[in-house]
C-alpha cells in the first residue's frame, strides 16, 4: 500500500505539504518569473487565481494515497516546489518535476530534495522507475 505525501527532512530542508497560505508565495516567486516555468511549458502560478485554485487541487488531492506533491522550505521560507505525477502501475513507475525559487539558485537545495524524494518513492513506495 502506498503512503502519498508525507512529511520528509533532509540536513537543510523540509518537504511538507502545501498550505493554502502558499498560494500567494508561488504567485509572487514563481509565477511572475518566466525563468520558473521556461522548461516545464505551463505556468500553475501565473496569476493569484490560478496559484489559490492549484494550492487547493493539491490539498484536496492529499486524500489520495498516489499523489506525491510537496512545498520545499529552507529555515521556513517557501524556496521550492516538488511533485511526482502519473503513476502508472502496470510499469510502476512515476515521474518527477520540481522548481527551486531563482534567488536560491545555486545552494544544491533541488539536488538535495530530489536525492531526498527518490528515495522516499523507491525504498518506502516501491517505485521501480522514476522520470524526470
Amino acid at each position: 500500500m502506498m503512503g502519498g505525501t508525507i512529511s520528509l527532512k533532509t540536513t537543510r530542508l523540509s518537504m511538507r505539504k502545501y498550505r493554502p497560505e502558499d498560494a500567494k508565495i508561488l504567485y509572487r516567486v514563481f509565477g511572475t518569473d518566466e525563468k520558473m516555468y521556461e522548461y516545464s511549458g505551463w505556468n500553475p502560478y501565473e496569476t493569484e487565481e490560478t496559484a489559490k485554485e492549484t494550492v487547493q487541487n493539491f490539498i484536496d488531492s492529499y486524500n489520495n494515497d498516489r499523489f506525491y506533491g510537496w512545498a520545499i522550505e529552507y529555515n521556513g521560507d517557501l524556496v521550492g516546489t516538488m511533485g511526482a505525477y502519473d503513476y502508472d502501475a502496470e510499469m510502476n513507475s512515476i515521474e518527477i518535476g520540481f522548481s527551486i525559487a531563482r534567488a536560491v539558485w545555486g545552494n544544491g537545495f533541488a539536488s538535495e530534495a530530489l536525492k531526498c524524494v527518490l528515495a522516499y518513492l523507491t525504498e518506502h513506495e516501491g517505485i521501480k522507475t522514476i522520470h524526470a
